[in-house]
């Protein structure tokens, strides 16, 4: 079976949301991590987001939020190319790594690599889909089941009852 990992230009994908505009970056930010965080979920893809900090100074941050690894790059490095650097390091046999963005010369580059590409657009009607066949999923389990006594009378059940019980 093979392992699959989706990497994800942040940014990119937070440009082609056609959401309800956010009170701040931060929130905005919040919201994809926990949307792909049930996608991960449920895809069962290893999920790598990376928020482009280049024109901020520091030294680029990894943490894990939501179950999913967010990065932020260093000073002087764009979203571009650490999502470069991580198809490079993280390609070999039996892994399938897909880079999310709209970016046509990152999708050049990075199937050029090895990578298969998802454009944002892509990403986000698949990540709702996941989420509403969740919501399908959970609906049918919350339904009362039904057993086969259903529509008998209520005679009659006591009787199966008494001779389930051997009384």
């Amino acid at each position: 079976m093979m392992e699959e990992w989706l990497i994800v230009d942040g940014y990119n994908v937070l440009g082609a949301a056609e959401t309800a505009p956010f009170s701040s970056l931060e929130e905005a930010r919040d919201r994809l991590i926990r949307r792909l965080s049930e996608y991960q979920a449920i895809s069962g893809r290893k999920v790598i987001l990376v928020f482009d900090a280049h024109r901020m100074p520091g030294a680029g941050t990894k943490q894990v939020l939501e179950q999913i690894e967010v990065q932020y790059t260093r000073q002087r490095e764009t979203a571009d190319e650490r999502i470069e650097k991580l198809v490079r390091q993280l390609r070999q046999p039996g892994r399938q790594i897909f880079v999310v963005t709209s970016d046509y010369l990152e999708q050049r580059l990075v199937f050029g690599q090895g990578a298969y590409r998802i454009s944002s657009r892509e990403l986000l009607r698949e990540m709702e889909d996941v989420r509403e066949e969740l919501k399908r999923e959970n609906q049918i389990r919350q339904m009362p089941r039904k057993s086969g006594l259903d529509g008998l009378p209520d005679e009659a059940r006591k009787r199966l009852e008494l001779w389930r019980r051997k009384k």
